[in-house]
């Protein structure tokens, strides 16, 4: 039963996040995000939002920097829009999943190309 709970309050917090990210911080260094996933643990204590950041890894450690900065103020966002007895702690990490695909996706075609 728990496990069920935590998937819908990582769902309903990827989509609150996401406006959160977008509308609400005004931070020059936060750039181009996409919240690609939420996984909240079963106490619903933590929870650790995956994204894919636009740009250079420069821009993508500033953005980073920039929602480490503003955590407290997300996790008040989230309190005020989810009903939570404890909203979780936020944890943010740079979605590597896409790249990987793209870089993996480059060396199949490269082979295709040398074999023909």
């Amino acid at each position: 039963m728990s496990e069920m709970r935590a998937n819908r309050v990582a769902e309903q917090m990827k989509k609150e996040l996401g406006d959160i990210i977008t509308r609400k911080i005004k931070d020059p260094r936060v750039g181009f995000v996409t919240i690609t996933d939420v996984e909240v643990t079963g106490d619903l204590q933590q929870a650790t939002v995956y994204l894919t950041i636009l740009g250079e890894e420069k821009e993508k450690q500033s953005t980073l920097l920039g929602l480490t900065k503003a955590k407290g103020f997300i996790r008040s966002e989230i309190g005020k829009r989810i009903r939570l007895r404890k909203t979780p702690e936020l944890l943010f990490e740079i979605d590597e999943t896409i790249e990987t695909g793209n870089r993996i996706e480059s060396l199949i075609r490269n082979l295709n190309q040398s074999n023909e």
